[in-house]
């Protein structure tokens, strides 16, 4: 049967001055729908404007790793009327709606990937990326992201980026990357993918990760696929993530 062509889902997804997708979150839950080939349709919303968006559409807050009440991604699924915010509700409902092909969500091996990727990566990611986040965003943006990350953070943004603490943030982290790329590898078989011959939500985790990168500064994305198994992860996810918008 063909796919069907009318917006299955609307995704609502975080703005930036590039006009594409950059936050990791949503990279993850888009990777899924690109893979499904679900037709979908995006809307991108400010920083200071997720939270009027969302409440506006009848979601109920939660509370997330960050401490916002409202977050993207989040989705309208058409057919049902149905609105779901975050990755981790959004992934499950995606997968029974339209369960082929099918995108494991989890796996004993992904979980503990995703979890010393988040530990290792998510600390030097939190030093090169998080700064530099600034330049890509809108002046209203700007001041939401300054104004919440340095309250959280207890000094300045630019202070992540003070002279060495990048190179050491990066030196403390360097044996731990390397195993993290290193345990990518290891269910893999002749695959391209962590599990083999089929992404998993964690390959859509690890890939929406180095593009998010990307997106920012190509410099770090450069210095991170540098490590053995996240370029080959990348690679192996590129034909879904040419929708970016």
């Amino acid at each position: 049967m063909a796919a069907p062509t009318e917006p299955q889902i609307v995704l609502y997804d975080l703005a930036c001055t590039k006009n594409v997708c950059f936050s990791p979150a949503v990279w993850r839950i888009r990777l899924i729908l690109n893979y499904k080939r679900i037709p979908y349709v995006t809307v991108f919303i400010e920083f200071p404007d997720i939270e009027p968006t969302l409440k506006g559409l009848g979601l109920t807050p939660s509370h997330s790793a960050s401490g916002s009440k409202y977050t993207v991604p989040a989705i309208q699924h058409t057919p049902t009327n149905t609105y779901i915010m975050d990755s981790a509700a959004i992934a499950p409902f995606l997968e029974s709606t339209y369960p082929d092909p099918a995108v494991p969500p989890t796996s004993e091996p992904g979980s503990e990937i995703e979890a010393k990727a988040r530990a290792v990566v998510g600390s030097v990611f939190r030093t090169s990326v998080m700064p530099r986040e600034m330049g890509i965003l809108s002046p209203r943006a700007q001041e939401y992201f300054r104004r919440t990350r340095e309250a959280a953070l207890g000094h300045r943004l630019e202070d992540l980026l003070g002279p060495g603490k990048e190179e050491q943030a990066w030196d403390a982290a360097d044996g731990d990357i390397r195993a993290v790329g290193e345990l990518m590898r290891t269910w893999r078989g002749e695959g391209p993918f962590v599990l083999g011959d089929e992404p998993s939500g964690t390959d859509f985790f690890i890939a929406g990760s180095l593009q998010s990168a990307r997106v920012v500064d190509e410099g770090v994305f450069q210095r991170i696929i540098e490590y053995p198994g996240f370029g080959e992860i990348y690679e192996a996810c590129q034909p879904y993530m040419e929708k970016k918008v």
